[in-house]
Order: C-alpha cells, then structure tokens, then sequence
C-alpha cells in the first residue's frame, strides 16, 4: 500500500493526539512521548508498505490504516502496555473532534437506503477472499425493522496484529465500535462474539435508538 494518500492523511490528522495520549493516558513522559512518535513514524511507513493496494469498493482501508498505526506506537514503546489500558489510550486518541463530527454525520445516515445499499455492496464484495488484511462480512438485518446485524468471519485487523506480535492486544481496537456508534447517536451497538476472543464471528449489531 502507497503511503501516499490516506494513510499519510491519517498520519498528519492524529499523529498529535496519539502523541499527547502518551503522557495524559499511558503516563510517559514529555521525553518519552516524542521519543516514541519519532520511532512509530517510520514504522507506521513500514507497516503501512507491505500491506496490498485495497480495492477501490473496499469501505474498510480505514480500518487498517488505523490498525497500522496504533500497532506502529505499541511496537514503538519500550514496554507493551495493558489491553486495558491500550483501550482507553487508543479511544482517547481516536475520538478527537473531527473524529467525533464524522461519527455524528453518519449517525445522520445510519439506516437510510444509502447506507442499507453500502451495508450490501460489502457484504457481496468478500474482499477478503483477495486480500486478507480485509473482511468478509454478513448483512443481516433484524426481523422486527429495529435495524441490522453486520457478521465478520474474517477480519483484516485480527491478520494483521497477529502478523505483528500483538494479537493480544486486538480487544483495545474492537472496544471502538461502542464508541463510534455512542458518538454517532442513532445506535446502541451490541456484541455477541469476536474473532479475536475465539468466538465464531465478530458481530456488529446496530439496534436503533427509540424515538423520544
């Protein structure tokens, strides 16, 4: 994958909360914060370079972009941190304000035929059968219309951190999910199993919120 484009841009977007959450969240020093975003650079780059190009369709290069480049900092600290304490350190990074304003603009989407529409074109894509830094997912939607379920049975993030060391630690990225959709407003989301923890699939249901 081309470091040019969105992982560049993604790169120049968070680069700074990642840094500060160093300090507010893991506790590192001033020293030790920009030690350690001087080295996760150049491995996010490195990361970043041996991945494959991902379909233009593909709506999950996000995702493991990101993946690249928290994995890039955990690999960039002297001592590999908690997965609890990697989950509040990666939301707290993550959920900046452009962050948050993104969330709640597809909030104001979530469940409109546009998105229904995107919901399938992924599931019938199996984009992981080619790639396997990408998902495989199920598009089903619940019987009583209260919205849908997205399944992974292969997931890009699960392949990638365990080809680096850090399947451990995959619990801290997938906690996300409740985060985002608390963000966007128009969801509860609920989970069953994940890939990482053994389970079957990775299920992402999305329930809508009641009316007030």
């Amino acid at each position: 994958m081309k470091y040019v484009g969105m992982p560049m841009g993604m790169w120049i977007l968070f680069r700074k909360s990642f840094r500060d959450c160093l300090v507010s969240v893991l506790g590192f020093t001033e020293a030790e914060a920009a030690q350690t975003l001087a080295i996760a650079k150049p491995k996010y780059r490195e990361v970043i370079g041996k991945l494959p190009e991902f379909e233009k369709a593909d709506r999950f290069k996000m995702n493991i972009v990101n993946c690249a480049m928290l994995s890039a900092f955990v690999l960039s600290m002297k001592k590999k941190p908690s997965v609890e304490k990697l989950t509040d350190y990666y939301a707290k990074s993550m959920m900046t304000g452009p962050m948050r304003w993104f969330c709640r603009m597809g909030g104001k989407r979530k469940f409109s035929d546009k998105d229904i529409r995107g919901m399938k074109a992924t599931a019938a894509l199996k984009a992981a059968d080619r790639n396997p830094y990408s998902w495989n997912m199920e598009f089903l939607p619940y019987s009583d219309d209260s919205g849908y379920e997205a399944r992974f049975t292969r997931c890009g993030i699960c392949a990638l951190m365990k080809e680096l060391g850090l399947y451990d630690l995959i619990p801290a990225m997938c906690r996300l999910d409740y985060t985002m959709a608390e963000a966007g407003g128009a969801c509860d989301f609920v989970r069953e199993y994940t890939l990482a923890s053994g389970g079957p699939y990775c299920d992402c249901g999305y329930k809508k919120k009641a009316l007030p």
